[in-house]
């Protein structure tokens, strides 16, 4: 089963359990159903719980997080992550702030998936990763799709936590098979840290004796598999990866000891460099780590640039895996 085609199942698991929850967005309506086809057949089979909108980010969740705070549940499609910038406000003046500035606690289930990510080329203004703008937002959780995920588990601990959250959901991803049986591929096996806030670690065959850790997000595990499989069978470097399945609150705690074992550990993330959820990991090894670290923490970015179009070119500026082989290569010469 393919990423997209498993956010779709659990949509549909989600409206069929809970009556109270709500999807908004434009064109999400059958037969359209989206504009990656996640919301198809939900109107159809859910005809009261699936509402299409006019062309307004800023609107479309401000009815959402009205309709949380109501008592409701509502799961909002900004078609592309480029535009959440529009809802911006409603996001964080409004929605993060109403669970805790009214004099007691109150709960506002709201979800904002945002397709995001390049590779597709789709332009600058239809590529971009934004996941740094609401790192450390209080109120506000940040979560990235991964292939390695139970993806009706994921809504259900999102709706769970009683305060909007923002799903990231790289779009290449969509395309890609979800990740099952604890087998990455035919070189790499996976299994889930529940104690770390559900952060699926992957490794060739002990985890404790990997020589560097790489952390990064969903949309980035691919590139991040590619890079370990070059420097196995290149440099006969073993590399264990941490994916998270929420970025932020991220607590490393849990994570210390692996990470200490190993000496070394690069932060790979689509975003460009600057106050990023990848330097705010960093710091968080530093703070923890230092002294026992052999070199300092290093970060992987895209280029700072806006994302072309021609596929060329957008490769050059987006984060590949041969960045990710290079940081390591520099951590251990």
């Amino acid at each position: 089963m393919r990423v997209a085609e498993s956010l779709n199942r659990a949509l549909h698991e989600v409206l069929a359990d809970d009556s109270s929850v709500r999807v908004l967005g434009e064109d999400v309506l059958d037969p359209y159903g989206g504009a990656f086809k996640i919301t198809k057949g939900l109107s159809s089979r859910f005809p009261g719980q699936v509402l299409a909108t006019p062309i307004s980010e800023n609107g479309i969740v401000g009815v959402a997080g009205g309709l949380a705070l109501a008592g409701g549940k509502a799961i909002v499609e900004i078609m592309f992550s480029d535009f959440v910038t529009l809802a911006f406000d409603q996001i964080v003046n409004f929605a993060s702030k109403s669970v805790s500035m009214y004099g007691r606690p109150l709960r506002l289930p709201l979800i904002v998936r945002c397709p995001s990510g390049g590779g597709r080329g789709y332009g600058p203004t239809h590529s971009q990763s934004l996941q740094k703008h609401f790192i450390g937002v209080p109120g506000l959780a940040v979560y990235e799709v991964s292939p390695f995920d139970d993806h009706r588990e994921l809504f259900g601990e999102m709706l769970a936590r009683g305060e909007p959250c923002l799903l990231f959901e790289d779009k290449i991803l969509y395309t890609r098979q979800i990740f099952g049986g604890g087998i990455a591929d035919d070189l790499f096996r996976y299994d889930v840290l529940p104690q770390a806030g559900q952060v699926t670690r992957v490794y060739l065959d002990d985890p404790e004796q990997a020589d560097c850790v790489i952390i990064a997000p969903g949309g980035m595990a691919h590139r991040a598999l590619a890079a370990m499989r070059t420097l196995l069978l290149e440099r006969e470097i073993t590399c264990l990866l941490l994916v998270p399945r929420r970025l932020y609150p991220f607590d490393l705690a849990a994570l210390s000891p692996l990470l200490e074992r190993a000496g070394a550990v690069v932060v790979a993330e689509e975003s460009t460099a600057g106050g990023t959820w990848g330097a705010e990991v960093a710091q968080q090894v530093h703070s923890r780590l230092w002294g026992r670290l052999r070199r300092p923490v290093s970060l992987v970015h895209s280029a700072a640039s806006v994302i072309p179009a021609a596929a060329h070119l957008e490769r050059d500026v987006l984060v590949q895996d041969t960045a990710i082989v290079r940081a390591v290569q520099e951590l251990l010469p």
